[in-house]
């Protein structure tokens, strides 16, 4: 893995629909704040990385030029990463082997999203190929709704059972957003409610899917020698694990999915993990979809294939859960794109850091951060932890 390395500040932006301010000024909101927050200056980087959904959400082409200012890398290196709904753990996972690799000692991560301002489901249906599958999928409701049906086929999970489940996840995450300050959604929800909403895309219902967010998310990444320098308290970088597969949807098998097995597998080699339910505090997986969250429980061997929607409704993974899940509301309830994988990192530093607030789980050591991206063929993990 090369060098140790920690991460010394997080901040972000309060997400939502933020028509008061430019784009340039969304992005400064959260570099004044994760500089605030680490107690440097642009002076103490070495270089910046920054991302967002595909360039054409933004209109334009060169958005880490755009930004330069706002992100005060002018002068800088800048590196720029977009892996679609991936693009935050990307962009963190660029940081680390940036200063891993022992080219920077300091590095400046920046996620952020206006999504307002554009079409993000257009945009994403652009994504697809462009033959065959862009006349059908629709966005990503499309593309991960069939997803959902070949799982709950594949192991023949009933209906009403995995209903009921992916309604528990949508209510506890609402709940949970009440207690984040940044997060976006925040709704009292009842089952019914979730269940009785409008429909989407069978079988995904409205309280099912993760809004449409502007905001921005920052962290700085360093290495162990320049932390012990400064006398910082740092949440240590212990696996990451990436992981591509086929372009074509129909080309991969989405109800055992190989890309989000391996990459969580190769992040478990590195940070010595060999019972993720038992050995990690807390999740932070991403969930843009109720019916995916739990598919990703299994791939990451927190139960069997098959078994979340049981567990689910046990309560294993809500917050006084054996191994809570997204406590910050999650991708359910905060989505600017290109931010929000790296807002999973961020969640996940301020968990190990005791850092979190009232949706902190008490005596988080080892935690798992997971954005997914691409069409649907992108999987990236990031475990950290509060040792060494």
């Amino acid at each position: 893995m090369g060098r140790a390395v920690g991460i010394i500040g997080v901040g972000q932006t309060h997400h939502g629909r933020r028509t008061e301010m430019s784009y340039p000024d969304l992005v400064r909101e959260a570099v004044v704040r994760v500089f605030d927050d680490a107690g440097l200056t642009p002076a103490d980087i070495d270089g910046v990385v920054s991302g967002t959904m595909p360039s054409m959400m933004e209109g334009i082409a060169l958005t880490h030029f755009y930004f330069a200012d706002a992100m005060q890398a002018v002068g800088k290196p800048i590196l720029k990463t977009e892996t679609c709904g991936s693009t935050g753990v990307s962009i963190a996972q660029t940081a680390y082997y940036w200063v891993a690799s022992g080219m920077a000692d300091c590095v400046l991560a920046v996620g952020h999203e206006k999504m307002n301002e554009g079409n993000a489901q257009a945009t994403m249906t652009t994504v697809v190929e462009p033959f065959y599958q862009r006349y059908f999928i629709a966005g990503a409701p499309g593309v991960f709704s069939m997803q959902s049906q070949m799982w709950a086929d594949r192991y023949g999970i009933p209906e009403d059972k995995i209903r009921d489940a992916a309604a528990y996840i949508s209510v506890t995450h609402h709940d949970s957003a009440f207690d984040n300050p940044y997060a976006h959604v925040k709704l009292r929800v009842s089952m019914d409610d979730v269940k009785n909403a409008r429909l989407i895309t069978y079988p995904v219902r409205l309280l099912d899917v993760c809004p449409t967010s502007d905001g921005a998310c920052a962290l700085i990444f360093a290495s162990e020698e320049f932390i012990r320098k400064i006398g910082k308290k740092a949440a240590w970088v212990k696996g990451v694990g990436y992981r591509g597969e086929e372009y074509f949807f129909g080309d991969s098998d989405k109800g055992v999915w190989q890309s989000a097995v391996q990459s969580a597998k190769q992040a478990y080699d590195q940070a010595g993990i060999t019972n993720p339910r038992k050995e990690l505090d807390v999740a932070e997986v991403y969930n843009p979809f109720t019916f995916q969250e739990m598919l990703f429980y299994e791939c990451f061997g927190f139960c069997g294939f098959g078994e979340s929607p049981d567990l689910v409704l046990k309560g294993i993974f809500n917050r006084k859960g054996e191994l809570p899940c997204d406590p910050s509301g999650g991708v359910l309830c905060t989505n600017p794109i290109g931010a929000t994988g790296l807002i999973r990192v961020a969640e996940t530093v301020l968990q190990v850091m005791g850092k979190a607030g009232d949706h902190q789980i008490p005596g988080a050591k080892l935690a798992l951060s997971h954005a997914m991206g691409g069409v649907d063929q992108f999987n990236g993990v990031m475990i950290v932890g509060s040792e060494l």
